[in-house]
């Protein structure tokens, strides 16, 4: 039985602050060494990134104490109610997009709610919020993809498809928000300077049905899902809750690591599916950092396929679980040389954590044939066909 995801909606804060400006704006809270100086430039001008965006409007006024002119840590508290704040009401704005943005399923027939993100927590959650909002049925099932990281997005995306497996009358809806920057921490150590240098905030939603396409949309056939774990690599890339945000460990090998790794995850992957690296027309993989995207392409051999990946890291940075969904709607929205595409997506977490999904992009299209001439028994008549073209 053939599941499609029938639309993405992607959104980002209104805030957005440019990459030159934050990296100014760290050294300016860290008044660090000049070692340390030429190692944020380093880190930040190479990072593949021009702007991102935050639900933090104020940064001098998030990290400074009231009662003195000095830059403090908010506490995790601190942090998580900006989460709560921000989060519901792009939660509920998101699925409000995805539904109103998919022509073939309406609010009424959504029978289940995945919702993802580790950034941030507040019960009853948002599942709770959507369900209220938008009038969804009371009885629709519900589920969290809690602190998964970066990979997020795979579970939600693989737990829908076996639901609609299961029951073709059932219609999901995928939501996820990443708020990161809550979590940045203002410390000297490598680690947190990555952190400060890629992440960002961002949200997506996704309808996942079993209906089949409507004309002209384009959608994506989910089709398999693959999950593995690299191992003596758990101390490499980590996320913790602590007392002053959830803090992360990402260290500077995690692409090497990846580079060494990812070939002998990906062929034995694609071989099963009788498939090699060329036979792939899109490759959306999360990009966790412009290191992890040059290794990958150089270790596969991928040339320049990775623009709609290294799109997404330019314009929006690291949004963590959601940013697949950007990558996915970018190869969405591009223009189709076949009516059928194959694309395989990866993302990466902690662990690490690999997951790989098959999908394939399909174009649905409605040809108008020309007015054809037909003669019977001497007398000429024409009509127009219109032909609708599932692939």
């Amino acid at each position: 039985m053939s599941v499609y995801i029938q639309n993405i909606e992607c959104q980002v804060p209104h805030t957005s602050y440019s990459q030159a400006f934050l990296m100014e704006k760290l050294k300016q809270r860290l008044k660090g060494s000049k070692r340390t100086n030429r190692l944020i430039d380093r880190i930040y001008k190479e990072s593949g990134i021009d702007k991102r965006h935050s639900v933090i409007t104020d940064l001098d006024a998030f990290y400074s104490n009231s009662h003195k002119d000095t830059h403090t840590t908010p506490t995790t508290k601190c942090r998580n109610d900006l989460f709560v704040k921000a989060g519901r009401r792009m939660f509920v704005e998101l699925g409000q997009r995805a539904i109103d943005g998919c022509d073939n399923v309406s609010y009424r027939e959504i029978t289940h709610l995945i919702v993802v993100s580790c950034t941030g927590f507040f019960n009853p959650g948002p599942d709770y919020e959507i369900i209220n909002a938008l009038g969804l049925n009371k009885t629709v099932q519900r589920y969290n993809i809690g602190f998964m990281g970066c990979y997020g997005a795979f579970p939600a995306l693989r737990l829908a498809y076996a639901i609609c497996q299961a029951d073709p009358n059932a219609a999901v809806l995928i939501v996820a928000v990443e708020l990161c920057t809550l979590h940045a921490q203002l410390k000297e150590d490598l680690d947190s300077i990555l952190g400060t240098a890629i992440f960002a905030d961002g949200g997506a939603a996704v309808v996942v049905s079993t209906k089949a396409p409507l004309p002209r949309q384009k959608v994506f056939q989910m089709e398999h899902f693959e999950s593995t774990i690299i191992a003596d690599s758990e101390a490499d890339m980590a996320w913790t809750i602590g007392d002053t945000g959830f803090e992360m460990v990402l260290s500077q090998y995690v692409p090497k690591i990846i580079e060494s790794n990812i070939g002998e995850i990906i062929t034995p992957i694609l071989n099963h599916q009788g498939m090699t690296i060329t036979d792939i027309d899109h490759w959306a993989v999360h990009p966790g950092g412009k290191a992890i995207l040059d290794k990958i392409e150089s270790a596969l051999e991928l040339g320049d396929r990775l623009e709609a990946s290294r799109s997404v890291l330019r314009q929006y940075g690291n949004m963590s679980s959601v940013t697949i969904l950007f990558v996915l709607k970018e190869i969405l929205r591009q223009r189709s040389s076949r009516l059928n595409e194959s694309v395989v997506s990866m993302a990466f977490g902690p662990g690490l954590t690999v997951e790989v999904g098959f999908l394939k992009k399909q174009t649905t299209k409605i040809i108008h044939e020309k007015r054809i001439e037909l003669s019977t028994t001497n007398q000429a008549y024409a009509h127009d066909k219109k032909l609708t073209c599932t692939p």
